[in-house]
């Protein structure tokens, strides 16, 4: 390689993976892990909060909704404004708003007071995802992007698996509200590095004409040596950072097809995690593996995720490793309504549906990153988490109310079946059908 003869994309993509980007990486990780936990947190205490309150505890759906709308929300507006501000100081407003906000959740005594709470909790714990995913991708070679991205990205269904054990020892020897204590203090005690060794992405900073700032990053990264002078050229004001842009220029199609993939697929997610206790104790299995098949459906994912992750970043198309693995977790999760009062069966079919399903899942929010181009990634991976969380709302209620209608077992999971199947027609649209715009 002849010193000064490469342009900073070039030198991202084929430089070796260096002990910076692993810091970056791993910070990442970390944040992704603790929006995990948060995330869960108000499941994991709802019990307890409505004996204490004295409360039904059917009242938490409302308290469970309001924050996934809050996630929503927040992937919209700070996907956005990373986008017009830079990812690190919407990062760092993203992680200061939850951790401050579930600080004061303790100090509620009703449940008006935590649905506001929770709502506000939600805008930062939404908003810090696409952001995460938009920096470990700008500074992950081509050849690893999905590998890293995915990888970062088992920090959230990690967390949420942490939380869980976590719950169990301290919620009785200090009480619920410790749960929250500690779901706050991480954060507090991580933003300093974040602050510190986590630097803005240099694309972001090519795109602005921050010559000083890139040579900054690129000296830290010990690339400079290698770069060229030059910067991309940078869009206009009116195009940038649109909600618009993400349907122009041959991207209209994927955009509608990678929304529809994140509607059904987190749609079919949060059906699993929430109701897949309750349909179990109802079938006569024990409360102990009714439980850990949530966990089943959680490390599955992990292991999901990073297979599917490394499969993909072998071909130049990854739609089709994700759409083949969302097919074999439609057959996955209808096995699970065969399951009866077996334990293991089901342990097996909600480990599998999480391999497949809900590891898919995570890949495709990774390929949205690599799919929109650096002016509109946050805002294209904000969008399409914020349409899949409306998708997780969606599958708790239908469950309810298909549960409450007495509808079979088997025809239940049948029918969410269904929605990993349409979710890998989905994404194997984007690829078949959409040529990717050049970055």
């Amino acid at each position: 390689m002849k010193p000064g003869t490469l342009d900073l994309e070039t030198i991202v993509d084929t430089s070796p993976l260096g002990g910076q980007q692993l810091l970056i990486f791993g910070l990442c990780a970390l944040v992704a892990m603790i929006d995990g936990f948060d995330t869960q947190s108000i499941g994991l205490v709802a019990p307890v909060i409505a004996s204490a309150w004295r409360m039904k505890a059917s009242t938490f759906g409302v308290v469970f909704g309001v924050g996934l709308f809050g996630s929503l929300i927040g992937a919209f507006l700070f996907g956005l404004a990373a986008d017009r501000v830079g990812r690190k100081p919407a990062l760092i407003a993203a992680m200061l708003l939850f951790a401050l906000v579930t600080l004061a959740t303790p100090l509620t005594a009703s449940v008006g007071p935590l649905i506001a709470v929770r709502l506000v909790t939600g805008l930062g714990l939404g908003g810090a995802l696409p952001i995460l995913i938009s920096v470990t991708s700008e500074y992950a070679p081509a050849r690893l992007r999905s590998t890293l991205v995915s990888l970062m990205f088992c920090g959230f269904p990690l967390g949420a698996v942490v939380g869980g054990v976590a719950a169990t020892r301290l919620i009785p020897a200090f009480g619920w509200p410790s749960i929250f204590y500690v779901g706050a203090a991480i954060p507090l005690m991580l933003l300093p590095f974040i602050v510190i060794w986590v630097p803005e992405s240099i694309r972001f900073l090519a795109l602005n004409q921050e010559r000083a700032r890139v040579s900054a990053v690129l000296h830290r990264m010990k690339w400079a040596a290698a770069w060229d002078g030059k910067l991309a050229t940078a869009p206009s004001q009116t195009d940038r950072s649109r909600v618009a842009a993400l349907f122009t220029e041959g991207r209209a199609v994927g955009t509608l097809l990678l929304w529809t993939t994140l509607f059904l697929s987190l749609l079919l997610t949060y059906f699993l995690i929430n109701w897949i206790p309750i349909i179990a104790r109802q079938s006569g299995i024990g409360m102990s593996s009714a439980v850990l098949a949530v966990a089943s459906v959680n490390l599955g994912a992990i292991v999901g995720c990073l297979l599917i992750g490394r499969l993909a970043d072998r071909q130049g198309d990854p739609t089709t490793f994700i759409s083949f693995a969302f097919a074999l977790g439609a057959l996955a999760i209808i096995l699970i309504g065969s399951s009866g009062q077996s334990s293991v069966w089901l342990l097996t079919t909600t480990f599998m549906a999480g391999v497949f399903s809900v590891g898919a899942q995570m890949c495709t929010v990774a390929y949205c990153a690599s799919f929109y181009d650096t002016g509109l990634r946050a805002t294209g991976v904000g969008w399409a988490i914020g349409v899949g969380r409306v998708g997780a709302i969606v599958g708790p209620v239908a469950g309810g109310l298909m549960v409450g209608a007495g509808m079979a077992t088997t025809r239940l999971f049948l029918i969410v079946g269904v929605m990993s199947a349409g979710a890998a027609l989905a994404v194997f649209g984007v690829g078949q059908n959409v040529p990717r715009p050049k970055a």
